[in-house]
C-alpha cells in the first residue's frame, strides 16, 4: 500500500509519544538548542522544581543575541548583557549541557550553528526558544521555535506539547533570473500569502527552484517561514542535503553516515503524498524584492511602485495607512531610490558564507555611498574565519564597510548595535516590525544581502541587476 504521508507526517508519528486530553500532542523532542536570552527563566522553573535536565546530550547551548559585535571583551559593558552570559554558563555548568560560549570556535547565531556543526539533520524534531527555529526544516527536520515555559518543559522531559498543523504546499516552478536570490523568493511568498496565510500550517516548500538551492539558500526560506505565519517550513532531503552533512563534526560517520542518508531520504513526501492546501509560484515573476513596511509582507519588487492604500479592502486599508506613515513613505511612488542610513548585512537569515560571498561580489573595487554606516556580521565565527580566509573582510573594509565579531547583531538589537531616531536601515534581517532594530522610530527596509551591498554603494534603494 502507497503510504501517502508527507515528511511532515512521517517526522510527527515517529515523535509522537501520546495525544494529550488537551487535543495536543506530547511530542519528543530529538535536538534542543538553547541561548541566553530566553533560558534563563526556564532553568529557574527547573530549580524550583528540584529537577534535572532529562536529557542534556540532546541540548546544545550557544551565545548570540546579546553578544557585542566589536568589542567582545568580558564583562560587556551592558550589564544586563553581562548577567545573561553568566547566567548560560553557569546553568549548561550546572545541568551538564555542552556550551560553545565566545572562546569556543563553534560559537555563533544558533540557527547558523546547528546545521554547520552536523546537529541539524533530516528526520529531527528541534526546538529553540526562539522564532526563527524553523530554519533548521532545510533539511527535512521539523523545526519549532517556543516559549520559555516549554524550554522549561523540553529540559525537563525532552517533550512538548503542540497541536497538529496542517501541511501547505507551496511549489515554485521555472528558473530564478540573475539578481534574484532566495531571499527574493521568500519574500515574495509572504508578500502573496500574508503574515497570517501560514496560520494553523506548516509550509512544504517544493518545485525545482528549492530543488536547485543550495543548502544555505533553502536555510533562508526556512528561516522565513515563521514571517509568514506557519508553524514551521520544511524542504524534503535530496542529494543536496546528505553531501552538506557528510563529515560534519557531530553527523554519523563512515557506513553509519551511508546508513542514515538511506533513512532520511526515503523520509521525503512521495508523488502520492497528501496535502491540506497546495499553491504554486512562476519563479519568473520574482524580482529583486524589498519590503517598504512594518510587516514582512508589505514588500514590492524593485522596479514596482508602492501600494496605493484604496487598493486594498477596507480590513486591511488602515494598517496599510499605519505603515506609510509610520515609515514617511508616500503611497503610489518609487522604492528604488529611497535614501538609507545604515546597510546591514548579517542574521540567522543571511550570515552564512554564500551570503558574503555574493554581498562582497557587488562591492567590491567600490565604496559605501557618503553618509551610510554599513556593517557585514558574520553568522558564526566559522563564517567569520572561512570568510577571512578567502579575503572577504578585506573586500568590505576597503569598501567602507565595519567587519564585525560572530552575532545577531543589528537584526534585533539587544546588543549594541542599533539603530538611532528615524534611521533607514536596509537590513538582510528578517523582520521590519515597529523599534526592531534598536529605535522605536527607527526603519527597516528587508531584501537580499546583494541587494543591501547595492543599497549601501547607491546610498539608497537600488536594484542590484544594474550592478551585476
Amino acid at each position: 500500500m502507497t503510504d501517502r504521508r508527507n515528511l511532515f507526517h512521517k517526522v510527527w508519528d515517529l515523535h509522537s509519544v501520546r495525544t494529550l486530553p488537551s487535543g495536543q500532542t506530547q511530542l519528543f523532542i530529538g535536538l534542543h538548542l538553547i541561548h541566553e536570552v530566553t533560558s534563563p527563566q526556564a532553568f529557574a522553573m527547573l530549580r524550583e522544581r528540584g529537577l534535572k535536565a532529562a536529557h542534556p546530550e540532546l541540548t546544545v547551548a550557544t551565545v548570540d543575541h546579546i553578544v557585542p559585535t566589536e568589542d567582545q571583551a568580558r564583562p560587556f559593558a551592558d550589564n544586563l548583557a553581562e548577567q545573561m552570559m553568566s547566567a548560560i554558563e553557569q546553568n549548561c555548568r550546572e545541568f551538564g549541557i555542552r556550551l560553545f560560549d565566545l572562546k569556543d570556535s563553534r560559537q555563533g547565531v544558533v540557527h547558523i550553528v546547528g546545521p554547520e556543526q552536523g546537529l541539524t539533520q533530516p528526520g529531527m524534531t528541534i526546538a529553540c526558544g526562539d522564532s526563527h527555529t524553523s530554519t533548521h526544516g532545510a533539511f527535512g527536520a521539523i523545526a519549532f521555535g517556543i516559549g520559555t515555559s516549554q524550554v522549561a518543559d523540553v529540559l525537563a522531559t525532552q517533550t512538548m506539547a503542540i497541536g497538529k498543523p496542517k501541511v501547505r504546499r507551496i511549489e515554485v516552478t521555472g528558473k530564478l533570473r540573475p539578481g534574484v536570490f532566495a531571499k527574493d523568493v521568500i519574500l515574495h511568498i509572504i508578500r502573496k500569502l500574508g503574515v497570517q496565510g501560514g496560520v494553523g500550517y506548516a509550509y512544504e516548500y517544493a518545485g525545482e527552484v528549492f530543488d536547485r538551492m543550495s543548502m544555505e539558500e533553502r536555510m533562508t526560506v526556512c528561516n522565513m517561514s515563521i514571517e509568514g505565519g506557519a508553524r514551521c517550513g520544511y524542504i524534503n532531503p535530496d542529494q543536496t542535503t546528505v553531501e552538506y552533512i557528510r563529515g560534519r563534526p557531530f553527523a554519523p560517520q563512515g557506513e553509519e553516515f551511508e546508513r542514515a542518508a538511506q533513512w532520511w531520504l526515503s523520509l521525503a513526501s512521495g508523488p502520492d503524498a497528501d496535502f491540506d492546501d497546495r499553491v504554486a509560484y512562476d519563479a519568473a515573476d520574482i524580482e529583486p524584492t524589498v519590503t517598504w513596511g512594518i510587516n514582512p509582507a508589505q514588500s514590492v519588487g524593485v522596479s514596482e511602485n508602492l501600494p496605493i492604500s484604496a487598493d486594498f479592502s477596507p480590513d486591511d486599508r488602515k494598517g496599510i495607512q499605519e505603515a506609510f506613515q509610520y515609515m514617511g513613505l508616500e503611497e503610489g511612488t518609487p522604492l528604488k531610490g529611497v535614501k538609507i542610513d545604515v546597510a546591514f548585512i548579517g542574521s540567522c537569515t543571511n550570515g552564512r558564507i554564500s551570503d558574503l560571498r555574493e554581498a562582497a561580489a557587488i562591492v567590491k573595487g567600490h565604496h559605501v555611498a557618503p553618509g551610510v554606516k554599513a556593517l557585514v556580521v558574520p553568522g558564526s565565527q566559522l563564517v567569520r574565519k572561512q570568510a577571512m580566509e578567502e579575503g572577504l573582510d578585506k573586500i568590505f573594509e576597503a569598501a567602507g564597510f565595519q567587519w564585525r565579531g560572530a552575532g545577531c547583531s543589528m537584526c534585533l538589537a539587544m546588543n549594541p548595535d542599533k539603530l538611532k531616531g528615524r534611521e533607514v536601515c536596509a537590513s538582510s534581517s528578517n523582520r521590519n516590525f515597529k523599534g526592531r532594530q534598536g529605535s522605536p522610530t527607527g526603519r527597516t527596509l528587508l531584501m537580499s544581502p546583494a541587494m543591501v551591498a547595492a543599497a549601501a554603494l547607491k546610498g539608497a534603494v537600488a536594484d542590484v541587476r544594474e550592478l551585476l
